[in-house]
């Protein structure tokens, strides 16, 4: 139809490492720029076509897309950069095509559709499966001879797939200081806790409908933990008054819920499988949950596991071990909770566009099967 296309790989992305690298404003400033090269494009493409044409394309390739994406400040980032282009080019987006979405993706969509101006996300089309080259799928929108090769096309992208952004490229601490959004999103979204040699720490998540989604995002300042998962029917009781407070705390705090009477596999259960993170490391992950109750996310002090007599100590254990000594770990964190109605209409959106686009809405149903990932980053 003559408009302009713009191809974002955005599973390719390294978002965190781009904001931590870059900053909130310089990308959202190249965004900005792309819009006004939409708009010049759409000038030339009225010259050459013969009629007006005022709006373009983007193609938005979701292969790679994971728990990583759902890095919060990442997320806010995003959300930002939708409200500026819908604010100052309100009609330059004719439709956003999106293929790939790997099953991570409903729950990115839950957090930031909401947001999402109802006009512009009547635009967003979605094809979850394979077969998108044929009938029904891309062709049907965009021209066979500017689909890129790695979509099954005819056009040859010479432009690599990119990577993690190194570390040494991140702001300095004092230019994060001087970046109103990065410093903000640390004050304003995340807790901090401490975890101490023998005393866990741990938050109570109450779900009152199965299938609603936990998220959380935290990173380990200082120390070796172990995150864990557990469900519980019945709510333990907080030895501390903030324990189920969803603001951030002021300083580190350390809660315990789960009694010493209590006995796993009786009292409550795992639902996550210990996660070994160590220091300087970023989790973002997610777990759909299957019965109503009380959900503890817990992070321990990681140390050796007990081993035979017969047996040499692993090198990590020993490292734990040493570690240990400090008896304290700091780290911080973010969780919210997903509501099972919003989750399943996301669901089954992608579940219902196999075999060609259709549009993406907020609420409906979805399958019944738990699933839980988490992603560590460096």
């Amino acid at each position: 139809d003559g408009r302009p296309l713009y191809i974002l790989r955005l599973g390719q992305m390294d978002t965190k490492g781009l904001v931590k690298a870059l900053g909130e404003e310089s990308l959202l400033r190249h965004v900005l720029s792309i819009n006004e090269e939409g708009q010049k494009r759409c000038e030339e493409n009225t010259n050459i076509f013969g009629r007006p044409i005022t709006s373009w394309t983007c193609l938005v390739d979701l292969e790679g897309l994971n728990m990583r994406h759902l890095w919060r400040p990442g997320v806010k980032a995003l959300l930002r950069i939708i409200e500026v282009v819908e604010d100052n080019y309100p009609e330059t987006l004719g439709r956003l095509l999106i293929v790939r979405a790997p099953r991570v993706f409903p729950v990115l969509w839950t957090l930031v559709s909401p947001f999402i101006n109802e006009n512009t996300r009547q635009k967003f089309l979605i094809y979850s499966g394979n077969n998108y080259q044929g009938s029904g799928g891309l062709v049907d929108y965009v021209d066979k001879d500017v689909i890129p090769d790695f979509l099954g096309g005819e056009c040859m992208c010479t432009v690599s797939e990119g990577g993690l952004v190194p570390k040494s490229l991140y702001q300095t601490e004092d230019e994060t200081e001087n970046s109103d959004h990065i410093r903000l999103w640390t004050e304003t979204i995340y807790h901090s806790a401490s975890v101490l040699k023998g005393a866990p720490h741990e938050i109570l998540v109450e779900i009152l409908e199965g299938e609603s989604v936990i998220t959380w995002d935290f990173d380990i300042l200082k120390g070796d933990v172990v995150f864990s998962l557990f469900h519980s029917k019945r709510a333990p009781e907080p030895s501390h008054k903030d324990a189920t407070s969803p603001g951030p705390s002021a300083a580190g705090d350390n809660v315990q819920l789960i009694d010493k009477s209590w006995v796993l596999g009786v009292d409550y259960s795992r639902v996550e499988s210990p996660l070994v993170c160590r220091e300087g490391e970023s989790i973002q992950g997610s777990h759909i949950t299957r019965w109503p109750g009380f959900y503890i996310l817990q992070w321990r002090m990681h140390g050796p596991l007990p081993c035979s007599s017969s047996s040499l100590p692993r090198v990590d254990d020993v490292l734990a071990s040493l570690q240990g000594s400090s008896h304290k770990c700091k780290l911080i964190y973010y969780y919210e909770v997903l509501a099972s109605k919003d989750f399943r209409g996301s669901m089954s959106s992608l579940e219902s566009c196999n075999s060609g686009f259709s549009q993406l809405s907020g609420v409906t149903t979805s399958s019944s099967q738990s699933q839980s990932s988490s992603h560590l980053s460096r």
